[in-house]
Order: structure tokens, then C-alpha cells, then sequence
């Protein structure tokens, strides 16, 4: 492989179970300047939340748009969350954000970090964020009061299968206390963004197109 032209920055995954705590550590790195760090918004077929604002928490789709854009391969990655419950990160996000210069880091589902590895092996850092246990979880997750028993229940449930794939990141960050995962994410990430580029990316539709 011949160095690249460094056209596009580098990827940052940040995978875990719901609750376990990704979301605090991407905040946490947005803040680092030195980083050069732009968030990914993911689409999703859902209504806003509470506060959410579309194009800044997600860009809010309804199912037709986002199958639409699926059909078109416009995603680097999507999946169905839970039935009829689509996530996915549009190839015209990274391109916004490789073209102000800037590094991506995602805050996504396990399912599609992996595949966001496979596709850009050089360039990507995957991170799982690990919880002190699934007990831990739940207490997290009900602390939240956003959503209902039987959800908690759903997203616990999905967090073992989730948990098991964890050895399958470059780095597993167990968030015992959130200092130190604060911390290790800080260092892994400025060492991730110091090596050199050595694959040659050339952003078109086969690159980004979704694997069956």
C-alpha cells in the first residue's frame, strides 16, 4: 500500500451497550481541540425525543425517506435497530466532515461500528466502552426515567449479545469509573490521530455501499 494523499481524516468508533456511558466519553473528546473532532450525526427513523433537534441529535427521517436512501446506497452503514427502528450514517455526513478537515467520531450501535471497521480497516479506531456489569446497566438505564420498563428490558436483553462482540474492537474501555475512561478514550484516540495514513480513499458509492 502506497501512503495516501491523506484525503479524509480518521474515523473513531465508539460502540457499547445503551447506558454504558459512550455517549458522556464522545462529549467529553468533542471538548479536546487538539483532537480535531466533529461529531456524526446518524439518521433515524424516528420522531425527535424530548430536546433532540434534527441535524444536530439525528436527522430525523420517516421510514419511506430512510428506505429511499437505502435503496440509493447512500449509507455507509444502517441497521434495524428493533422492528421497523432504522440507524444509519449517510456517506454525505463523513464527506461534510472530512471536507472541513476534521477527524469523524461516531457514537453508534455495535453492529454498525464493526462494519464502519471492515470498510475503512487503516483509517478507523473501535472503541467498545464496556459497563461494570449488566446490573450496573439497568440501574443506569432507570436512573435516565426516559423510558419504559419493557424498553429497559429490550435494551438489556440486547446488551449481552452487544457485550459478547466486544473482543472483536481494537480497544475495550471498561467505564468502572468515569475518570479513568475518560482518560484511556483521550489517549487512545491522540494516538490513533498521530499515525500516518496509509490507504488511499476514494469516496464514491462502492466504497460506502451496504454489505448484505
Amino acid at each position: 500500500m502506497s501512503q495516501s494523499t491523506n484525503k479524509g481524516g480518521k474515523l473513531i468508533v465508539f460502540s457499547a451497550p445503551s447506558g454504558s456511558g459512550k455517549t458522556t466519553i464522545v462529549k467529553h473528546l468533542l471538548k479536546q481541540e487538539e483532537l480535531n473532532l466533529e461529531f456524526s450525526v446518524s439518521a433515524a427513523s424516528r420522531a425527535p425525543r424530548g430536546e433532540e433537534v434534527d441535524g444536530k441529535d439525528y436527522y430525523f427521517l420517516s421510514i419511506d425517506e430512510f428506505k429511499k436512501h437505502m435503496k440509493n446506497d447512500d449509507f455507509l452503514e444502517w441497521e434495524e435497530v428493533y422492528r421497523d427502528n432504522f440507524y444509519g450514517t449517510l456517506n454525505s455526513e463523513i464527506e461534510r466532515i472530512w471536507a472541513m478537515g476534521k477527524n469523524v467520531i461516531f457514537d453508534i450501535d455495535v453492529v454498525g461500528g464493526l462494519r464502519i471497521k471492515r470498510k475503512f480497516p487503516e483509517r478507523t479506531l473501535a472503541v467498545f466502552v464496556k459497563p461494570p456489569s449488566v446490573d450496573e446497566l439497568k440501574i443506569r438505564l432507570k436512573k435516565r426515567k426516559t423510558e419504559s420498563e419493557e424498553k429497559i428490558n429490550m435494551r438489556i436483553a440486547k446488551a449481552s449479545v452487544e457485550m459478547a462482540t466486544a473482543p472483536r474492537f481494537d480497544h475495550i474501555i471498561l467505564n468502572d469509573t468515569l475518570e479513568h475512561a475518560l482518560k484511556e478514550a483521550e489517549r487512545l484516540v491522540s494516538e490513533h490521530i498521530s499515525k500516518p495514513i496509509f490507504d488511499d480513499v476514494k469516496l464514491d458509492k462502492s466504497d460506502f455501499k451496504e454489505e448484505k
